[in-house]
């Protein structure tokens, strides 16, 4: 049987549920909403579990904070026995224009601080991952404070729109697959 670990990277707290850092929960968030589930407290995290087309599939948000995202991943992938090639990490970029999703099955952190951490447990860059752009437009030496900032009001307003696109492109990766899900989501 195989087995799926869908991982929001995110930071835990009210305070950072609408900032750009935490797409990751967000899209989490929608894809138990999407499966009837609810997000229990657990070990590393809050998980939300369920079956979809006879696979199962573990959703994770770490409560580790960004920057030890992988001590959660790690365990997790551990405890239910998930092959590498069935790990999706959900998470922000900056390299990207608001709501572009970029997937790829392997790749660097790219300055991602919870991408980071996942490759340094892992010791691998070999896992898939989805990247939402948030854009850069911020001032130079403002980096942290634009990506733990709110999302505008227009961004705000197509945030729901794009975290279901999202939510469909990892449905799509547990049923179909990595490369199936980059030809059809990839750009849009």
């Amino acid at each position: 049987m195989q087995k799926f670990l869908i991982v929001g990277l995110g930071n835990i707290g009210e305070k950072y549920r609408y900032t750009r850092h935490n797409i990751g929960f967000l899209v989490a968030d929608e894809i138990a909403a999407q499966a009837e589930t609810a997000f229990v407290a657990s070990r590393f995290g809050s998980i939300a579990q369920f079956k979809y087309r006879a696979r199962p599939v573990t959703v994770l948000k770490p409560d580790t904070f960004m920057n030890l995202s992988g001590q959660a991943v790690k365990f997790w992938m551990q405890k239910e026995n998930i092959p590498m090639q069935n790990l999706l990490i959900i998470t922000d970029d900056l390299n990207l224009e608001f709501g572009q999703v970029r997937i790829r099955s392997k790749g660097s952190d790219g300055g991602h601080n919870g991408l980071k951490s996942v490759q340094q447990v892992l010791q691998t860059t070999q896992y898939p991952r989805l990247r939402f752009g948030i854009g850069d437009r911020f001032l130079q030496g403002q980096q942290v404070e634009y990506v733990l900032g709110q999302w505008t009001d227009e961004q705000m307003q197509s945030l729901p729109e794009r975290v279901r696109f999202c939510t469909d492109a990892v449905y799509d990766f547990v049923f179909a697959g990595i490369d199936q899900v980059m030809n059809t989501y990839n750009g849009k």
